[in-house]
């Protein structure tokens, strides 16, 4: 009994390789004549629109050949990886057991290491306070400038009949008469009677016309019209 069981699975596992090995050169065959006419319908396209285009017969039978090679190789590769001619599938990708995975899962994480403490900081020295800076020596005010020359005799007011037209006098206009009045200078005859020092001293409080007496000689002038009046 015991060696007809073993009989009986000698012959099943002889008709299954069969089997097998049939269906294997099978599948072979079939992948053969689809690459084979893959590419003998890509020659024959390429030939045909190569033809059309006008290019030489060399030129046209080397591109054909490079049609029915490339595509010979990539239907071939397709077909025997999707009718397996060789029979072995691939093998199968090893798994992980769920309890290999719970205990590599359980296993705890190292601890994390402690930051190391900062180094205490060190206060910060004070700045030296700046020294004060002397105070600037005081500038000795001005002495008052002492005016040149001595003042001329004035009067209050003009004489009877009134002042002398001082207009007349070349360089001395409406404003500077009215100047004049004011310093008491009304009559030729007090204009040609200054001195020297008189006239430095009239030039320098003639505010806004200082030199003008000098420059346009009103002594002289004066002293001309003073003799015509008289």
């Amino acid at each position: 009994m015991t060696l007809s069981k073993q009989s009986d699975t000698d012959r099943w596992a002889a008709t299954t390789r069969g089997l097998a090995s049939t269906r294997a050169e099978r599948d072979g065959w079939r992948c053969q004549s689809i690459t084979f006419m893959s590419g003998v319908v890509a020659f024959g396209v390429a030939a045909l629109l190569l033809n059309r285009i006008g290019l030489p017969v060399l030129f046209s039978s080397i591109f054909c050949f490079l049609a029915f090679g490339l595509v010979y190789h990539v239907v071939g590769k397709a077909c025997r990886e999707n009718y397996r001619i060789d029979g072995i599938k691939p093998p199968a990708q090893p798994t992980v057991a769920p309890r290999a995975k719970a205990l590599a899962a359980s296993k705890p994480k190292p601890a994390p290491k402690a930051a190391p403490k900062p180094a205490p900081a060190t206060a910060a020295k004070p700045d030296p306070k700046p020294e004060p800076e002397p105070a600037p020596a005081a500038m000795p005010e001005p002495e008052p400038a002492e005016i040149a020359g001595s003042r001329p005799a004035a009067l209050e007011s003009a004489r009877e009949g009134g002042p002398d037209d001082l207009t007349r006098i070349k360089g001395i206009g409406p404003k500077l008469a009215k100047l004049c009045h004011s310093l008491g200078f009304y009559h030729f005859d007090q204009i040609a009677g200054w001195t020297e020092s008189e006239i430095a001293w009239v030039d320098d409080n003639l505010t806004g016309f200082k030199g003008r007496v000098t420059r346009d000689d009103w002594v002289g002038q004066a002293k001309a019209l003073a003799s015509e009046s008289s």
